[in-house]
């Protein structure tokens, strides 16, 4: 039996199916949305069609901005002979929220896979081998500690390794299957101080 009229029940589903949204978060969601002023909601949708419309990559180290270059990229008092490879915006986010990496990143945008069928080619490994052309001394492997993250890890070593570019991991500190987003920042910190060469 349905509660709820067409519109709200597929508003609540909509919302539902967004990432940690369950079903109770939805429903509060939507009458949260449908008690707002027409102007505020108008407002929301409008944010959001913005955003999509405008976010694109940044053309250096693929994180997500909506200019052409991210803030970090275009910082001339980043260390650009430092690149931390992430697996996507938001690791390298709670990186920069330790507030003591001054080197720039480069945003994978996934970690390989072959159960998923994510391979090398399916991430931005290309665009950082393009990079490390440039003027590079390391590169810190910060990717998740999951499999697929171990795996890209490794991965990124055997590529790089045969530059002599000096490559790290992130030492432990972040625990076996954690997100990178979800970790406090002293943790990541240790994690960044402790890493070991690869």
């Amino acid at each position: 039996m349905d509660y709820y009229s067409k519109q709200i029940s597929k508003l609540i589903e909509e919302l539902s199916s967004l990432p940690g949204i369950g079903s109770k978060s939805a429903q509060r969601l939507a009458f949260h949305l449908l008690n707002l002023p027409q102007e505020r909601v108008e407002q929301f949708a409008g944010t959001i069609l913005e955003a999509k419309r405008n976010v694109r990559y940044c053309k250096t180290c693929f994180t997500l901005t909506d200019d052409e270059e991210c803030p970090i990229c275009k910082n001339p008092a980043r260390n650009r002979k430092m690149i931390m490879v992430v697996e996507n915006t938001r690791d390298l986010a709670a990186y920069e929220k330790t507030g003591q990496f001054e080197g720039v990143y480069h945003v994978l945008h996934g970690a390989i896979s072959p159960m998923l069928g994510i391979g090398p080619n399916d991430i931005k490994l290309k665009e950082l081998m393009v990079r490390l052309a440039g003027d590079v001394d390391e590169v810190i492997v910060a990717t998740n500690s999951s499999l697929e993250g171990e795996t890209t890890a490794m991965y990124i070593s055997k590529l790089i390794k045969p530059t002599g570019i000096k490559v790290t991991r992130i030492a432990s500190g972040v625990p076996v299957g954690g997100d990178l987003e979800y970790i406090d920042e002293v943790t990541l910190l240790r994690a960044l101080e402790g890493r070991v060469e690869l």
